[in-house]
């Protein structure tokens, strides 16, 4: 069978258990404080195990994308290494929301395997929980009674706390889990080593494939355990883990899910992959899977960067580049022609990445070039280390140097060390590390306590689409502490406060609890849960609540808001319909909104998009909301974004069919005209193939309009009032330029002469022609010039010249090459150890010539002498 056989008969089986097929959640997560990613097939459904949400079907099923690069057998550095761990995974599950529990749990996963997969019954083994008696919690008899009815008793394993009672995090609900392992192996290793000595043992061919979680229990802060006030079941079971065993393969690289993605590097590389552990197959291993995390991940939204999820994305592809430069030969871009690849094997299940797969191929290849540059510096950061280093030995702190600024990991760095004949410090790179992780915890831990519940009502109503004010109740409340600012969360019923979401920022406000007013700070989502933040509780929680919103605040948000959709859309007319909205900010103060193009946005372009904008503006056009069937609101062409998670009934923004028609969650204007005006601010680059353009209206565009002309009324003034402003500053440009060329030539001349005066004070030091001078020249230039005149006369030379510029330390050191390759001397080496320290600077440059620049003009002359005894 296939993968793709085998994953529609997970789907159709539990179908035919009466489950309700969902889509998979997008691999990027956006209403969860907690996550980056989505790592397990759960987190779209915390909500139902949370009590946030009732779910609109008891029974689901689907496949999921996730992404792990931390914790139990997933550290990135490991992946590749092994045959069956990977970053991102696709995860089938069942769940059962109050609905069927541990009995039928259990028999449709011994019915699924065994009867319809097919799986020899004596290669199946099971475990269940085994009670924990610190915690009070006995053994899961019922568990393991259920599995009596369809396996052999001697095949039920007894497991402990850490495998198998399974938590969702610190806190949240949580129960034991019984897992089911196949072992691999051939028949004669099943016969000499009984499998379940292997379960659980780290052994490659005994592995996990399914686990069956029961949630029962709500862990509280203080790690107390609450029964749930139902009793759900969270089922997982890795797709390649699952292929590797009906496929019959001993490594889930083997499968139909890698092997393309593994035969198309082969092509590429000229190189074969042979599945053993050299460090060859390694790289392969570690490109096919790389490949789909970045892949997917830039689908969904999440373009690589320097923090959060994006510098995730960002070292998981350097990872993959740092394996097929060091250990495949290949020098240029190689991930980037994977992508297309990868989005015809996945088109049928995760079309969102075949849709985009020009943008997505454009932003790998483009990672993967600056990467390779960087790799290149990298490199020549460690040989120069090594040139100048007193001993064989890079130390931890240079070692980390290497990997926080370069990516290069310890290994690589060992690597070129080793070649090299240098030793690394690896004790001392751990410690830099460590310290790293320490900082990065300490900047973003959250203590969050537990929530002090008043009312157990699950649903929370949003009326803020028609009302800034409502009468309300406290729900709960809970506090946070977060860089030594404490905070307080509140839940009400019902909120006319706009949580932040899809770009636009959540609203502020007060909250009248009686005669107390409590400001809201701001409002964010947690999963279904809205959320007001403030800076203090209540005195009576129980008080009647009015919750009103800053009213002209929120005007502001609803018109820049309105402002994107009408961007989008010019945007799409004039630059192509390509165009996909990749990120936005929308507030009080403007819009930025960030869109895939792969050139700059012309200053034509940019006048007419906004002359569209504005033409839509003074038509007034109404801006309708619908509520639709998701399926209805796409046949009217309604344009859903990528990596949003979106319901059977969702809402649409209509301004003119023909022109702009989006699902969206945000707040607006009733028609266009109240946006007044629209004006672009700044265009520029965000990502490879991604634009950034900001925007304001109202108010706003017009102070911005006003500011540029008081700036043009103070630049004519500054020209003295011309008639033809711009003829002016051209001809201010053009003036400036020539006069510069006549200081340079100028400046040449002094040098020329200069030059030709010092050579009568050439010395000759142990058949050296020595020459050291400070001298007056206007900049750097002028000392680099002075060394080249000179040198070019004057054999066997060692130059140095320093000047006083601008109240800053300047020197020049030349060295001839003879000398550099008879006695040693490189002119960086002797700027580092011999000028830097007394100009109380810095500087480098090539072996036969360097340059320095210090804040202590005071000892210029004694750089002079430091230089000319070392020749003497």
């Amino acid at each position: 069978m296939t993968a793709s056989e085998i994953r529609q008969q997970f789907l159709d089986f539990f179908a035919s258990k009466g489950h309700t097929i969902v889509p998979s959640a997008p691999i990027v997560l956006k209403d969860d404080p907690t996550l980056m990613f989505t790592n397990a097939g759960m987190n779209q459904f915390k909500d139902y195990f949370l009590g946030n949400k009732v779910p609109a079907h008891t029974r689901v099923a689907d496949t999921q994308k996730c992404l792990r690069v931390s914790g139990k057998h997933n550290d990135l550095e490991e992946v590749g290494i092994d045959t069956y761990h990977h970053t991102m995974f696709e995860m089938l599950g069942n769940w059962s929301f109050g609905d069927y529990f541990k009995k039928e749990a259990i028999a449709w996963s011994w019915e699924l395997l065994t009867e319809v997969y097919k799986i020899p019954v004596d290669r199946i083994y099971v475990t269940v929980f085994e009670g924990d008696a610190s915690e009070n919690l006995p053994k899961d008899q019922e568990a393991y009674d259920f599995w009596k009815q369809h396996i052999a008793e001697d095949r039920i394993l007894l497991g402990n706390k850490k495998d198998n009672f399974w938590e969702m995090g610190d806190t949240g609900p949580c129960g034991p889990c019984s897992e089911i392992h196949v072992d691999c192996r051939p028949d004669n290793e099943r016969q000499a080593v009984d499998g379940k000595t292997r379960v659980n043992n780290d052994d490659p061919q005994v592995i996990e494939i399914w686990n069956n979680v029961f949630m029962q229990f709500n862990r509280m802060k203080d790690k107390s355990l609450v029964p749930l006030p139902a009793k759900h079941v969270d089922t997982g079971m890795g797709l390649e883990r699952l292929v590797r065993v009906l496929q019959g393969k001993t490594s889930n690289y083997d499968t139909d899910l890698f092997m393309g993605t593994i035969h198309t590097t082969e092509k590429l590389t000229g190189k074969t992959y042979k599945g053993t552990d050299d460090k060859s197959d390694v790289a392969f291993r570690v490109i096919a899977d790389h490949i789909r995390a970045i892949s997917f991940t830039i689908a969904d939204g999440q373009l690589p960067s320097n923090t959060g999820a994006g510098y995730v994305i960002r070292r998981i592809l350097r990872r993959a580049v740092r394996y097929y430069f060091s250990f495949l030969d290949v020098k240029k871009p190689l991930l980037a022609e994977l992508v297309p690849v990868l989005a015809a094997q996945f088109s049928h299940v995760f079309p969102e990445l075949e849709k985009q797969v020009d943008f997505v191929k454009k932003v790998v290849f483009e990672e993967e070039s600056n990467f390779l540059r960087t790799l290149d510096s990298g490199i020549r950061r460690i040989e120069d280390f090594m040139q100048q280093a007193a001993t064989k030995a890079i130390d931890g702190q240079t070692a980390f140097e290497l990997y926080d600024t370069f990516g290069f990991p310890f290994d690589l760095t060992s690597l070129i060390a080793a070649e090299n004949k240098f030793s690394v410090d690896e004790k001392g790179f751990d410690v830099a590390m460590q310290q790293q992780k320490e900082r990065s915890r300490a900047a973003t831990k959250l203590d969050t306590s537990d929530w002090v519940v008043l009312d157990e009502t699950p649903d929370v109503i949003f009326v803020g689409y028609e009302n800034l004010e409502a009468t309300t109740k406290l729900l709960k409340y809970r506090s946070v502490s977060a860089k030594g600012k404490d905070q307080y969360q509140l839940v009400l019923s019902k909120t006319p406060f706009y949580a932040e979401s899809g770009g636009q920022v959540g609203d502020t406000g007060i909250l009248h609890f009686d005669e107390e007013i409590i400001h809201v700070t701001d409002t964010k989502k947690e999963n279904n849960l809205i959320i007001h933040f403030t800076d203090k509780l209540p005195a009576n929680p129980a008080a009647h609540v009015k919750a009103v919103v800053a009213k002209e605040k929120r005007r502001d948000i609803a018109r820049h808001h309105s402002a994107t959709h009408l961007l989008h859309a010019a945007l799409r007319q004039i630059l192509g319909t390509h165009v996909a909205q990749k990120g936005s900010l929308v507030n009080a103060e403007g819009l930025r909104f960030d869109f895939s193009h792969f050139a700059k946005v012309t200053d034509e372009e940019l006048a007419q998009i906004e002359t569209i904008v504005n033409e839509k503006i003074r038509a007034n056009i109404p801006v309708v909301i619908k509520e639709l069937p998701k399926e209805e609101a796409l046949q009217l062409g309604a344009m859903a974004l990528f990596g949003e998670k979106y319901g059977d009934v969702v809402r649409v923004v209509v301004i003119d069919p023909a022109y702009s028609v989006e699902l969206c969650g945000g707040t607006h204007v009733g028609a266009t005209g109240e946006l007044g005006l629209f004006k672009f601010v700044s265009e520029g680059a965000v990502a490879a193939g991604v634009r950034r353009v900001e925007a304001v209206t109202g108010a706003e565009a017009l102070a911005f309009i006003n500011n540029q002309l008081q700036q043009l009324k103070e630049v004519k003034a500054a020209l003295k009032n011309p008639k033809e402003i711009v003829k002016a500053a051209e001809t201010l440009v053009q003036d400036k330029a020539s006069l510069e060329k006549q200081v340079e030539a100028l400046e040449a001349e002094k040098v020329r002469q200069l030059g030709n005066e010092l050579k009568a004070k050439v010395q000759s030091i142990n058949g050296i022609n020595f020459l050291g001078q400070v001298v007056s020249v206007s900049n750097a230039e002028g000392l680099k010039q002075l060394a080249t005149q000179l040198k070019a006369d004057l054999p066997d030379h060692v130059l140095i010249f320093a000047a006083n510029i601008a109240g800053k330390a300047s020197v020049a050191l030349a060295i001839d090459e003879s000398l550099v390759a008879s006695k040693g001397w490189e002119a960086p080496k002797l700027i580092k150890e011999h000028v830097a320290p007394l100009i109380k600077g810095g500087g480098g440059g090539q072996k036969s010539f360097a340059t320095a620049g210090g804040q202590d003009t005071d000892k210029l002359d004694q750089v002079i002498k430091a230089i000319q005894q070392l020749i003497n």
